[in-house]
């Protein structure tokens, strides 16, 4: 019923859309039911006695991670990530960013169910050079960027894909309780708010999963990912921050324009910096396979930007089933009240200070 449901869905997108948008609607839809008709249940993946060795330890462990995701966690328990699918490149899906030449506002593009968001997904990679070709001929910095993942919110039962099946254990982790936090909460319209609630529940997952785990290289692997990460990303703060305060200056805009291409140039060579000093991990590379524009800045912020709030809500709340109601209420205000109130919750917390109940309470059966 989900599944069919799911299908009414997508038909209404490419029905409702209008003549200029029925051809996106169409190739999200063929899409993504191509990557739900690859899917099979886990378990008759396993049953295959010709499935390769490391694929079957990688669905082991997301078996594993899933059930803990709903013990531990109180994430959703239905079938989403408990069936892979082969889909046989890279990305699931690439999406296109795009600002204008001197600003970090990203273009925003509104859907029927899903909303507006800051991006324009295709699931097939020439389909999206092909837009962003029409956008840098307006004139607009515009990145294209590859997608391992991404939640249909519960419409459908998202399957766990070839595009990330091989990460590391703690970033599967990370990725499979990110992706199951949107099918608890999604304020419409507010990008920053849904990825941010959906970090933070990633990392107190992730924390508790490897105190769970208790296995030293696991938890040393992880702490070197999350100081990398934490690196690259306050480079990366830093040269959005420098490029949001020139925009606003009084100067012309060629003036603009050279002290943007100076702080790119000067971006990226602190980048060559931080990598000698990680030893050479390139993990971080693909976010350079273009030129560097303002539309690879433009959506730095909505990932992170909220989670100390979250993670203080969640620390008032002390249990994750009260968190989440609690979120789930917030979604359903306007976006300058639920900002009014997370703003109140803004001290630092440990992740091992927050007691995990898992017992639901009744305002969210």
């Amino acid at each position: 019923m989900r599944y069919f449901y799911g299908i009414i869905a997508l038909v209404f997108l490419v029905v409702s859309g209008g003549c200029t948008s029925i051809g996106y609607y169409a190739q999200a839809a063929k899409g993504h039911l191509s990557v739900m008709y690859q899917s099979k249940p886990i378990d008759r993946w396993l049953s295959d006695a010709r499935l390769d060795q490391q694929l079957k330890i990688k669905l082991q462990q997301v078996q594993r991670i899933r059930e803990f995701a709903v013990r531990e966690l109180g994430l959703p328990d239905n079938d989403s990530y408990r069936s892979y699918a082969d889909i046989k490149r890279q990305y699931v899906v690439w999406n296109v960013v795009a600002t204008p030449e001197l600003s970090l506002v990203p273009e925003r593009w509104c859907f029927p169910v899903a909303g507006c968001v800051d991006y324009r997904g295709y699931y097939d990679m020439q389909s999206a050079q092909h837009f962003a070709g029409e956008l840098r001929k307006k004139g607009m910095d515009v990145r294209v960027t590859g997608v391992p993942a991404y939640s249909t919110l519960g419409w459908f039962n998202d399957p766990v894909l070839s595009s990330f099946i091989h990460y590391p254990e703690h970033e599967l982790a990370r990725l499979i309780f990110h992706e199951l936090a949107h099918q608890i909460a999604y304020a419409e319209g507010d990008s920053t708010f849904n990825e941010s609630f959906a970090t933070a529940v990633e990392e107190v997952g992730v924390s508790l999963w490897l105190s769970a785990r208790g296995d030293p290289a696991i938890n040393e692997s992880y702490r070197l990912y999350e100081l990398r990460r934490n690196e690259f990303l306050a480079l990366l703060n830093t040269y959005r921050l420098r490029l949001e305060s020139t925009y606003l200056q009084n100067m012309s805009d060629d003036e603009k324009r050279q002290r943007k291409s100076e702080l790119i140039h000067s971006m990226v060579s602190e980048y060559a910096d931080l990598k000698k000093a990680w030893g050479g991990y390139a993990g971080y590379d693909r976010w350079f396979n273009e030129p560097v524009s303002n539309a690879h800045f433009a959506l730095i912020a909505t990932y992170h930007e909220l989670v100390p709030e979250f993670i203080a809500l969640l620390e008032e709340e002390k249990t994750l089933p009260y968190f989440y109601l609690r979120v789930k209420q917030l979604a359903k205000m306007d976006a300058v009240s639920r900002r009014h109130v997370l703003r109140r919750h803004t001290s630092l917390v440990h992740h091992s200070d927050i007691k995990i109940q898992t017992d639901s309470p009744a305002a969210l059966q």
